[in-house]
């Protein structure tokens, strides 16, 4: 495990500078969005002569002082180059304006968590999410909300959680299949994308989705549409609610980017509920990006700044969890870990378990 965040010591004006840069982040952060988003990096990306201002103008339906504001914000974070009285797009602009994960990253930011995240701190000191009722409703967690939340944050939301579990799939079916589980639970199993991939890839087996009744509404529509009304079935679940029993003796369980929507007591409450209703024969499946596994240093700073959305917006008691943190948990509830899978899709370690004997 490489402990990510080692940074080299910074001289004082340094600091000074590295300091200032966060302190004035939501500025650039959204003077960044407009250029991506109004097509001013798009017009520097096709001349790569250099515009000028004024020529940027002629291009862009934008007035001549928003285009100076904003590339000037730009040129201050390096996103755009300044030359000759010329500006040019940077390797990063190009990231910006071409990188599907960066663009994902943007909306989701911007569309789910930025009004929110002003009552950060508030969520914190109520563990609840205040950032979530203040911008988009009162909802205990965001979860029953978002088939509910307004465009765009609705799909920014899914698409931000798909891009990530999505990519994850392809590489894990194999390892959730290799002992031919004839029944599999997906619990948590959102709009049921895990569960119509896994239909897809293996023909006989029998899966049941647990989730709340919203997503679950979802789930059944897209199931219908996929072919597989015959092969996934549901039970409306709250899994905050640990009297609930989960049905028993699955072959294999599934959890996609689930546990890391709640707080430690829960998780471990329902990993314990998971335990009650193994076998011996029974194999859990858990698949998270845990933010000290991971390979690039640039993946564990998206992971571990996920923790505030958890927070202001999901339910103020969650966070993106270490590695050690889960199998601890899992240790807790009974269960020993016996395959971990390392680097799967976007960052993803898949943790193979059963019941402790």
């Amino acid at each position: 495990m490489n402990i990510p965040f080692k940074h080299p010591e910074l001289t004082a004006s340094e600091a000074i500078y590295a300091a200032q840069k966060i302190a004035f982040s939501p500025m650039t952060f959204q003077a960044v969005r407009i250029a991506w988003k109004r097509g001013l990096l798009d017009i520097l990306a096709k001349n790569t002569q250099g515009l000028t201002p004024q020529e940027v103008a002629e291009n862009i339906e934008m007035r001549l002082y928003g285009i100076r504001v904003i590339l000037e914000s730009c040129l201050s974070i390096g996103v755009v180059l300044f030359d000759d009285e010329k500006y040019f797009i940077s390797k990063t602009g190009l990231i910006i304006l071409h990188d599907e994960m960066t663009q994902i990253n943007f909306n989701y930011n911007h569309d789910v968590n930025y009004q929110g995240l002003f009552y950060l701190e508030e969520s914190i000191d109520s563990a609840t999410p205040v950032g979530l009722n203040k911008t988009f409703g009162s909802w205990p967690t965001i979860y029953p909300a978002l088939t509910s939340l307004p465009e765009p944050a609705q799909s920014s939301w899914f698409t931000f959680d798909h891009y990530y579990s999505d990519n994850a799939f392809a590489t894990a079916l194999p390892h959730v299949f290799k002992h031919q589980p004839k029944t599999l639970m997906d619990i948590g199993g959102n709009t049921g994308k895990f569960s119509i991939t896994a239909a897809n890839y293996n023909e006989t087996t029998q899966i049941t989705i647990i989730d709340l009744p919203e997503q679950l509404a979802v789930a059944k529509t897209n199931i219908n549409q996929a072919g597989f009304s015959d092969r996934i079935n549901t039970i409306p679940t709250n899994m905050l609610d640990h009297s609930q029993a989960l049905p028993k003796n699955y072959e294999a369980i599934w959890m996609s980017q689930f546990l890391d929507c709640f707080g430690e007591d829960d998780i471990i409450a329902i990993l314990k509920r998971t335990a009650q209703a193994m076998n011996q024969n029974s194999r859990l499946f858990i698949l998270e990006t845990y933010w000290d596994n991971q390979q690039f240093e640039a993946a564990a700073f998206c992971v571990v700044n996920t923790s505030p959305y958890f927070t202001a917006m999901a339910n103020g008691t969650s966070r993106m969890y270490r590695l050690s943190d889960m199998l601890n948990f899992m240790n807790q509830a009974g269960i020993e870990v016996t395959e971990t899978t390392e680097n799967i899709g976007m960052g993803h370690t898949l943790l193979e378990g059963r019941l402790k004997k």
